[in-house]
């Protein structure tokens, strides 16, 4: 089992940059895959980005490729989203979440959340 926190979310300028941090427990963090997503007032939760346990695998939403990147540091035990050139559009809580499928059809473990406000 893992727990997840999500942090980094805050309130950006149209055009700059936020770094959203994913903390998991668990020892088996790095067997898992990591996605993120997010989910803006009145609107269904969208995918944004998965990453594979060992970090070699990535796969982007359209609507971000470009402009987020993912990573992960297994011996710390956090993933990372670089959101960089960032639209009103972008704004939406953010969540990470946990899976061990290698391509997930669905994730067990979800955080809190974390809101990312993008002001024009």
């Amino acid at each position: 089992q893992v727990q997840l926190v999500e942090s980094g979310g805050g309130l950006v300028q149209a055009g700059g940059s936020l770094r959203l941090s994913c903390a998991a427990s668990g020892r088996t963090f790095s067997r898992y895959t990591i996605g993120w997503f997010r989910q803006a007032p009145g609107k269904d939760r969208d995918f944004v980005v998965r990453i594979s346990w060992r970090g070699g695998r990535t796969y982007y939403a359209d609507s971000v490729k470009g402009r987020f990147t993912i990573s992960r540091d297994n011996a710390k035990n956090t993933v990372y989203l670089q959101m960089n050139s960032l639209k009103p559009e972008d704004m939406a809580v953010y969540y990470c979440a946990a899976d061990t499928q290698v391509v997930p059809r669905s994730y067990n473990y979800w955080g809190q959340g974390t809101q990312v406000t993008v002001s024009s």
